[in-house]
């Protein structure tokens, strides 16, 4: 009887061994950088609260050059921030789009801060002001999106928005794109957006608003990793 039990017991820590082994991988795999402000972890999105990083597709001013890709730069740099971690983020509560506004860190590494104090993201002072005097120090350093007068990525996305409702049916300009990565929807500022053709007959459609995307099953496009 005994060796019988401790055949069991042994049987039951191998079981429970080869979860933990795999499980650490499992979970991290599961963290995905969105674009320059927003991550995924075990598919729930958080919106990193307090900055405005600059859209995927947009560029901002340069002093050197004509422009850059600061859209990307912010994006890549939020990748390398993250890496193989498994960031902790404090929920500040949800946003209309039911995201968790968060402040995430990596370690001692605060990431909203970090792309602030880089010079890849805009302090949201409409609704905070926690990272202004940090965006103020960045700004004049001259630091990446401060290298010379930029357009906002609040101002990118209204400006985007308005030009594609006039052409848009019925003005609703977001395109729920269906392909083999599932129902995404493209908003106006998407890098996709024109390129991305709306087929009625395979179900695709348009929609008014993100929230209206969000409630049909669609989902945001995913621009980091």
């Amino acid at each position: 009887m005994t060796a019988r039990l401790s055949t069991v017991a042994a049987a039951g820590l191998f079981i429970i061994l080869l979860i933990w082994a795999f499980s650490g991988p499992v979970y991290a795999a599961s963290v995905r950088v969105a674009d320059g402000d927003t991550l995924s972890i075990g598919g729930q999105t958080y919106r990193l609260h307090g900055i405005d990083a600059p859209e995927a597709g947009q560029r901002c001013t340069a002093l050197q050059v004509n422009d850059w890709a600061c859209g990307d730069a912010a994006t890549r740099r939020l990748v390398e921030l993250v890496g193989d971690a498994m960031p902790l983020c404090q929920n500040l509560g949800r946003d209309d789009y039911d995201r968790i506004l968060a402040v995430c860190s990596v370690g001692s590494l605060d990431l909203n801060r970090t792309l602030i104090e880089e010079g890849l993201a805009w302090a949201f002072r409409r609704y905070s002001e926690d990272y202004v005097e940090l965006e103020d120090i960045a700004r004049e350093a001259g630091l990446g999106i401060w290298q010379a007068t930029t357009e906002t990525p609040w101002d990118y996305r209204a400006r985007r928005w308005e030009v594609a409702e006039q052409v848009a049916p019925d003005g609703c300009p977001i395109k729920g794109n269906i392909s083999n990565n599932g129902r995404i929807y493209h908003p106006p500022w998407s890098p996709w957006y024109d390129r991305t053709k709306i087929s009625l007959e395979r179900g695709e459609r348009w929609f008014c608003s993100e929230l209206e995307a969000l409630d049909a099953g669609w989902r945001a496009p995913r621009w980091g990793n």
